[in-house]
């Protein structure tokens, strides 16, 4: 057993957490598939700088209300061009240049998240009241200084868009574009106003996250400090099995968040049942613990019930266990109503009236073979829908199969908890594992044939217009030139938004961790326990602080990884692009060169969009690789450790983590995940 438990730490070190979380989330933050529309847009600058070289016209006679906001010259038209195409060549600048710092800053985040955990494991409460806060800070300073360079380049890119709706509300006053034209661009100004609200909507979401998690932290220690307080002495490991439940929940719900943030708009239905499963479905690790340890008192199809009452107390096992489960029930009741809560709800209720019965027989432990075979059959089925909830959990949240353990937890229960369940949390584990890199390397898949689809609508456009010559460029053609670069801007900025989000995400982290838990811990450090337990709330918060850490050193990972990719992909495919842009747009067009120039343009533009394109598939056969590598060591590692199984128990375990990860229908999906 202790070679089981030595392998399952090999492979869940914090380092494999987090390329775990990479993995699994990569296909929500394929940043180089975001960069598709980047050359096309430039393109799209490129074109609308030749088309003012042949119209103008003033689209000033109608002004709006309280005049216009965005463009500088409503008296020519070619101006107003000009003015977008200088406008997108200086976000793309920003964007560069930005991204490029934002890259160095995440690259400093893991030496401050070691040097706090250092301070964590010390035994010195003066020192991590003292010296925690700075390095908390140093990562406080990086997410808000990359709030800044990410908001700004965001708001480059909203400033086109702005312009570029206002250009085009302009040119249907001044001008008469009648029939599918004027609806097309009127659904399209639609769709950029409800860009905008879904942007206001992003941020509500980030500041009710981090309520959210200030909520749910206080809510677990209130947790663990009444669960501690009612636990007799010598009950240490029961103890230690629910605090190892409760700081899952809590790394559930910031793996959680982290995934709502990398969504786009469009990837999400936005409504209150996303919050509700995510509250609701953080309790799964305590309720399969809680499972677990009910199970633990089965023996060869016989129940120990000398090891359910305890003499010395006079209390039963089961009795405290009922009362955890009624301490979920009541929390859960007050959710709204969502699928996962039923679940949660009916698991509780069998727990609480099956905890009931065992305590009612333990005392005296007379039971005959045909109800202890049933109860035994009750227990193990409440671990099977606890085991699926568990799955659910991590399917939804994106939470890795294997985490590292907090370092108090380790070494106060680590070896004790060991025990029966090590063997079959490790199979199950294995197959958490397998189902969700596969999941992911599907999206993957997806997300290519995506790309191409998109890809070829944004370059329909730029293939007639290609084939115009100057004097066939009508008023007609140049709005719809605007229409397509104002959605092509839009799918850039829309990456942007998600970046500012990343940042918010991080930031509050840190700042639960600084006002919440920092805080708690001083106090409880200055206003110890009378009890004096080997695992006690200082040493809870600690853990709770590590994990904290933890989640934001992974989004840090994450970002790291993204910005490093763009930079990359910036600097080889598009800043090139960028100059050129700024080139053609100084150069007079009477002159013979200005055409080569546009040609230039255009065919570094294709050419850059075909390397994204070849970006793409390179890092989906480098994904798929990691993903094979990583299932390959962890089979390698722990399948050794486990004795020979059923067929017909692989089989429940396969169906319960497919029916997690692979079952959910198209209609679950939208409404959950």
């Amino acid at each position: 057993m202790g070679d089981l438990v030595k392998a399952t730490k090999s492979i869940s070190k914090a380092q494999d957490f987090r390329d775990d979380t990479q993995l699994i989330m990569q296909p929500y933050a394929n940043w180089e598939e975001y960069l598709v529309p980047a050359p096309v847009s430039i393109a799209i600058l490129g074109e609308l700088v030749f088309i003012s070289s042949n119209v103008d016209f003033s689209i000033g006679q109608k002004p709006p209300t309280g005049g216009f906001k965005y463009i500088k010259y409503p008296d020519s038209f070619r101006a107003c061009l000009m003015q977008v195409a200088n406008a997108g060549w200086a976000a793309f600048n920003t964007a560069h240049t930005n991204m490029d710092q934002i890259r160095l800053h995440t690259a400093n985040v893991p030496a401050y998240i070691k040097e706090s955990v250092n301070i964590l494991l010390k035994d010195d409460d003066k020192l991590v009241e003292i010296c925690l806060p700075d390095q908390i800070e140093q990562i406080s300073n990086i997410s808000d200084e990359c709030v800044k360079l990410a908001d700004q380049a965001e708001k480059k890119f909203t400033a086109v868009i702005y312009l570029i709706q206002e250009l085009l509300e302009a040119c249907i006053s001044a001008k008469k574009v009648y029939g599918d034209d004027l609806e097309a661009i009127k659904r399209k100004i639609e769709e950029t106003n409800m860009r905008k609200d879904d942007s206001e909507k992003a941020k509500e979401r980030a500041q009710k996250t981090l309520e959210d998690m200030n909520k749910r932290l206080d809510e677990s220690q209130k947790t663990f400090d009444k669960a501690m307080d009612s636990l007799p002495s010598g009950w240490d490991v029961i103890g230690m099995n629910f605090v190892e439940g409760l700081t899952d929940g809590l790394l559930g719900i910031m793996s959680n968040a982290t995934k709502r943030m990398a969504e786009t708009p469009k990837d999400k239905k936005d409504n209150d049942d996303v919050g509700a499963m995510s509250n609701v479905l953080s309790k799964a690790g305590q309720i399969l613990k809680l499972a677990q340890t009910l199970n633990s008192f089965i023996d060869k199809q016989q129940i120990k019930w000398s090891e359910i009452y305890d003499q010395k107390e006079d209390k039963t096992k089961t009795a405290y266990l009922g009362e955890q489960y009624n301490q979920i029930k009541t929390s859960v009741e007050t959710e709204k109503g969502c699928k996962a809560k039923d679940a949660v709800l009916s698991i509780c209720t069998d727990a609480i009236k099956l905890c009931s019965e065992l305590s009612k027989i333990a005392p005296d432990g007379k039971c005959d073979a045909a109800k202890t075979k049933q109860m035994i059959g009750r227990m193990q089925e409440l671990l099977k829908q606890s085991r699926k909830l568990d799955c659910d959990n991590k399917a939804f949240t994106n939470t890795p199969a294997f985490q590292p353990e907090p370092p108090h937890q380790a070494k106060e229960g680590g070896s004790k908890r060991a025990g029966e369940m090590a063997v079959e949390n490790a199979r199950y584990r294995i197959e958490e594992a397998k189902t969700q890199l596969e999941k992911a390397r599907e999206m993957q898949k997806e997300s290519l044939t995506n790309l191409e689809k998109n890809q070829k609508e944004l370059t329909e456009i730029l293939v007639t217009l290609r084939g115009c010559q100057v004097k066939e460029i009508d008023f007609n053609t140049t709005i719809k030139v605007l229409v397509k670069g104002l959605d092509a801007m839009g799918r850039v900025k829309e990456q942007w938004e998600k970046m500012v989000r990343f940042f918010q995400m991080i930031s509050n982290i840190v700042k639960t961790c600084l006002s919440t838990s920092l805080t708690n811990f001083v106090k409880k450090a200055e206003h110890a326990s009378q009890r004096k337990l080997p695992y006690d709330t200082k040493k809870y918060l600690k853990d709770v602080m590590y994990q904290q850490a933890l989640a934001a050193s992974n989004v840090a990972s994450l970002v790291n990884m993204i910005s490093g990719t763009y930079v990359e992909v910036s600097d080889k495919h598009l800043m090139d692009r960028v100059s050129s842009l700024g080139k053609l747009m100084a150069l007079d067009p009477s002159r013979p060169d200005f055409e080569s120039e546009r040609r230039k343009l255009q065919d570094a533009c294709d050419a850059a969009q075909d390397a994204i394109r070849d970006v793409v598939v390179m890092n989906k056969k480098k994904f798929d690789l990691k993903a094979k590598e990583r299932m390959e060591k962890i089979v390698k590692e722990l399948q050794p450790m486990l004795p020979p199984v059923s067929e017909e128990k692989m089989k429940e375990i396969k169906e319960i983590t497919d029916s997690s990860f692979k079952g959910m229908s198209k209609e679950d999906e939208d409404q959950y995940a």
